[in-house]
């Protein structure tokens, strides 16, 4: 065991003065042999919990991740602070492979990254029994542990197979890793890894730089676009959309408005998605627009937004999607235009696919709660963590509804009105027809159906068409109305509506804002993003050190964040060091770092101050 303590490697080695939250007694219970499950959201530091036991411990780290495209990226980062890495997966060569194990029997390396599929051949496995019987394994770290899970939304069978580690390596402490598992999930990650034994390490899931905002549909692109120009015109961002057509057109769009744009789906080749993804993490202000397919473990820590064009299907990959965004602890936006069309194509979606019944009842109950969450009138940092099982006061000054709360009305006449519509009607009917019928247009469809004779023809005058728009989509969210798949998109009525038509129940909802306030309102929220870079955007020390960084990183092949992160070139500006001691003051410069970029560094600062 190495004589180095925990607190030493991470100063000298990563260059952070302290520990965060849990990672202090992660690291001690893993060095001390101990199993754990560590819950971290996104950006709090879980590499760090199996990094600095496997460099503590003898032997060597092996992490399971099912992340290929982004081994090489965490591998060169390791290499940037002096730590011997290593990677294998089906991107090596055969002669590269051969290589990496050499270098792994040989006790070459402290951590070894591997993807499922090649930790589970035989020939691996054998491997480590050999290295494991002088005891040069350190530890199993478990990335994105969720995987595991059938429920979850990255499920990956292989990672079933993982509790092979369990059964041939019994004394080799194992961690499993997330930054999103709600409760049932959780059970599932500790009973497929057979990790009862286990300590759980769960930190506080909430993001507190994320600022959560969700703006109805109205002309979603230009809302977009409005959104980029106000408040990130040179920023890294996602754009998550729910079909591979919808990316490739919002991709050319964005393109044709000026923006650095780049489509990801799974129905790209190979390489057209590894020459994306590369562009997007080694380059600044690249904007994705992606489907799902992209994301999981995006290491970038300086993407400054993620904004949904489209609903994503639950709360977790809401949370996860959302979650890539300020990696860095720095102010980020997570920014959603939604409407009706969404929750109704959501919904058919999940009831038309060709899951089990049980399969399709659980996925409709995590929509219900995002539906929830979109048309919530409360903080919304609160209703995340409540839906992960974790208390937060409220007003959190980080998301629409507490920097501008929402109205509310007594909707219980216009609910009545809008449930009765669908039943008269035969519960068959989309919304555009309901409305006409309340507002009493006489349409063809109307004339067509007779419908004028019905008693709600014309009851609804009171109300505007946006207005009855409204209450229909938050009773569809509510879970009072349902949506008729076999019905073509036809509203039914949901058990719920029964108390409500009968007088029992009252029903208030949330006044949406006028487009104009919300756009008055977007440009006014902007600045916080600028506050955080105070006037950096314009500081020329700012550009050079960013233009240094950029140097470097296309020099070595890497991307500029592994040479330092965004907060780190922040604390220089900010700093502006005169020596190299003064350097390694600062977060995120160890002495690896400090040896090879120092002086690099330090020159530009001067070079700046002498007006050169």
């Amino acid at each position: 065991m190495s004589h180095s303590t925990a607190q030493q490697i991470l100063r000298d080695t990563f260059g952070y003065s302290s520990f965060r939250g849990a990672q202090q007694a992660i690291v001690e219970h893993v060095v001390n042999g101990g199993d754990a499950l560590v819950l971290m959201p996104t950006g709090g530091g879980k590499s760090l919990c199996y990094q600095i036991p496997a460099m503590l411990r003898d032997g060597v780290g092996i992490v399971v991740s099912p992340l290929i495209a982004l081994m090489q990226d965490q591998v060169d980062a390791l290499k940037q602070l002096g730590v011997p890495a290593a990677f294998l997966n089906s991107s090596l060569e055969a002669e590269e492979a051969r290589e990496v194990s050499r270098q792994l029997m040989r006790g070459e390396l402290k951590l070894l990254y591997v993807a499922p599929e090649r930790l589970m051949t035989e020939g691996f496995l054998n491997q480590l029994e050999r290295l494991q019987q002088d005891n040069n394994i350190a530890l199993f770290a478990i990335d994105e542990a969720h995987c595991v899970s059938q429920w979850g939304h990255d499920f990956r069978p292989e990672y079933r197979a993982l509790t092979v580690l369990h059964e041939r390596f019994p004394s080799v402490p194992r961690i499993a890793l997330t930054a999103t598992a709600d409760a049932p999930t959780r059970r599932e990650i500790v009973e497929r890894l057979s990790l009862e034994q286990a300590q759980h390490f769960v930190s506080s899931f909430d993001r507190p730089n994320i600022r959560y905002r969700i703006t109805l549909k109205d002309n979603a692109r230009r809302q977009l676009q409005t959104f980029l120009e106000t408040e990130h015109p040179d920023d890294a961002g996602i754009v998550y959309c729910l079909s591979r057509k919808k990316v490739e057109e919002t991709a050319a769009w964005l393109k044709e408005q000026g923006w650095d744009a780049l489509p990801y789906h799974a129905g790209l080749d190979a390489s057209t998605r590894s020459a994306n993804q590369k562009r997007f993490l080694r380059e600044e202000g690249v904007i994705m627009v992606a489907t799902v397919a992209f994301g999981m473990g995006i290491d970038k820590p300086n993407v400054r937004f993620v904004a949904h064009l489209d609903l994503p299907k639950s709360m977790e990959g809401y949370y996860q999607e959302t979650g890539r965004a300020g990696r860095d602890g720095l102010p980020a936006n997570a920014w959603m235009a939604y409407g009706l069309g969404d929750a109704v194509s959501m919904r058919q979606m999940l009831l038309s696919g060709d899951a089990p019944d049980e399969r399709k009842r659980v996925e409709m109950q995590k929509l219900d709660a995002l539906l929830g969450f979109c048309e919530s009138t409360t903080c919304r940092h609160q209703s995340v963590l409540r839906y992960f099982g974790e208390e937060h006061p409220g007003n959190c000054e980080q998301c629409d509804n507490c920097l501008a709360p929402v109205d509310t009305w007594d909707a219980t006449q216009a609910a009545q009105m809008a449930l009765s519509c669908v039943y008269r009607t035969g519960q068959r009917f989309g919304v555009a027809h309901l409305i006409d019928v309340l507002l009493g247009k006489a349409t063809p469809k109307v004339e067509q159906f007779n419908h004028q004779q019905l008693s709600t023809f014309g009851i609804g005058k009171d109300l505007a068409q946006t207005q009855w728009s409204s209450v229909y989509r938050q009773l569809v969210a509510a879970g009072f109305i349902n949506v008729d798949i076999e019905g073509y998109g036809g509203l039914k009525l949901a058990e719920a509506a029964r108390a409500v038509l009968r007088g029992e129940q009252e029903i208030w909802l949330r006044r949406d804002a006028e487009p104009a306030k919300r756009k008055a309102s977007k440009a006014e929220r902007g600045s916080r993003m600028r506050e955080a870079f105070a006037g950096a955007n314009e500081d020329p020390l700012w550009q050079a050190l960013k233009a240094k960084r950029t140097a470097l990183a296309r020099e070595q092949g890497v991307p500029p964040y592994v040479i330092f992160h965004d907060s780190t070139l922040l604390e220089i500006l900010n700093r502006k060091p005169q020596t190299l001691g003064d350097m390694a003051q600062i977060s995120g410069i160890g002495q690896a770092k400090l040896a090879k970029y120092g002086d690099a560094f330090l020159q530009v600062v001067e070079d700046i101050a002498n007006g050169v």
